[in-house]
């Protein structure tokens, strides 16, 4: 279990550092400049492998991989991705790390209130409820006061995220059967 603890907890804290990097950028396609970053396509793997573990291991166990991933995800942005001569990019890696850290208790609680549901319901609705939080913490601790257009970029970046979490139940209902529920 350390190891598969490791590499959750390594793979968390890349999906952090990849989402905190992409968000920077908009997407420059089809008029969605003002809507829609990259980060949002990255980001909602981050709580496919906080349900995994806590469906496979137990809130206990996510909770120690959603602070390790925190903790690698912000040392590596505070690093590596923060230019601290930008207010922006430093007002990013606060936000991620609020609303990342917020976010995935929240998930892991709302998660373990519902493990007993059929089992979509708790990486489901812990994700929605999760992703939500952390989209308008993020946006709002990063983007507030500046010229961006953060609620609408919040607004598409949950629509992509809400996507995400639907097409993330079949891999989570994949890796399911690989793993033992605790």
């Amino acid at each position: 279990m350390n190891k598969l603890f490791l590499t959750l907890s390594l793979v968390m804290g890349f999906v952090v550092l990849i989402s905190n990097f992409l968000v920077q950028f908009p997407v420059r396609y089809y008029g969605l400049e003002n809507i829609l970053t990259y980060g949002a396509f990255s980001y909602p793997i981050a709580f496919l492998i906080t349900d995994l573990a806590n469906r496979s291991f137990g809130k206990t166990m996510a909770r120690k991989i959603v602070y390790f991933g925190f903790a690698i995800g912000v040392i590596f942005t505070f690093l590596f991705s923060t230019n601290y001569s930008d207010l922006i990019s430093v007002r990013i890696a606060i936000g991620s790390g609020t609303a990342f850290i917020v976010a995935q208790l929240l998930d892991v609680q709302v998660f373990d209130r519902l493990r007993r549901k059929t089992w979509f319901v708790a990486p489901l609705f812990s994700s929605l409820i999760g992703s939500t939080v952390d989209t308008f913490l993020f946006f709002s601790i990063s983007f507030y006061g500046t010229s961006l257009p953060w609620i609408t970029l919040s607004l598409g970046d949950l629509g992509v995220k809400i996507f995400i979490a639907l097409t993330m139940l079949i891999p989570f209902r994949l890796l399911l059967s690989t793993l033992k529920p605790v």
